[in-house]
């Protein structure tokens, strides 16, 4: 099914350069699909790219982050957090009361995510490496996930799994590539916002597509009744 939340992290692009769909794709998180496998051994190489301060003028973390509509004390997820470029901006979210819980498959991010939450004081982070179909969520008010939808083959399965780990009144926000923008995974790999929204109703969730101003993403956010 999913076989690396990495893959969607190959940023080639958010540092000037152009999108490489052998190696992978422009985002901010990611599974890897079936035949798009590759090594994140050298984890240093790929923070370089992911961590890019120039990502921040079209993936926006703020304006993400306040999609959330987080609160201090909340428990918030970041599923496919890669190299954990979102923690910087949910850590504080949630205040020293929360916790975030930096999610992959791919054990030497979140051993890299381990050692970033360290040296910068993230007391409330905690990085876990997760099942590849399953993020084990329980008791979760908020769920990020970033340029990753789209790698998961069976994502209504998964939608359930997601509802069953939030809270009442908890939501999922998802964040991924629109049709027509310059980054992202080749045409047939791209989903649009109106499947996510089925997908994630199909579920149970109340889904809706939210306006942004992210200029090649799109923003489903869906709600556990």
């Amino acid at each position: 099914m999913i076989r690396a939340f990495t893959l969607a992290l190959l940023l080639a692009g958010c540092g000037g350069g152009q999108p490489d769909h052998a190696a992978g794709h422009p985002g901010g998180h990611g599974h890897g699909h079936a035949g798009h496998q590759h090594d994140f051994s050298d984890v240093e190489r790929f923070a370089a790219m992911f961590d890019d301060p120039e990502r921040d003028a079209w993936q926006r973390p703020a304006d993400v982050v306040a999609l959330l509509e987080l609160e201090p004390g909340m428990t918030v997820a970041d599923v496919g957090a890669g190299t954990g470029y979102f923690l910087p901006h949910l850590s504080p979210a949630v205040g020293p009361e929360g916790r975030v819980l930096a999610l992959d498959v791919e054990p030497a991010m979140v051993e890299h995510m381990r050692r970033r939450a360290a040296e910068a004081e993230m007391g409330n982070v905690e990085a876990r490496v997760v099942a590849a179909d399953d993020p084990g969520l329980s008791g979760v008010d908020r769920v990020l996930i970033v340029d990753t939808w789209h790698h998961i083959e069976d994502r209504t399965a998964y939608a359930h799994r997601l509802m069953r780990g939030l809270s009442e009144g908890g939501l999922v926000l998802v964040v991924d590539f629109t049709e027509d923008s310059p980054h992202g995974p080749p045409e047939a790999m791209r989903v649009a916002p109106h499947a996510v929204q089925t997908e994630l109703r199909a579920a149970g969730f109340d889904a809706e597509i939210v306006p942004s101003e992210l200029p090649y993403q799109y923003v489903v956010r869906a709600r556990r009744p």
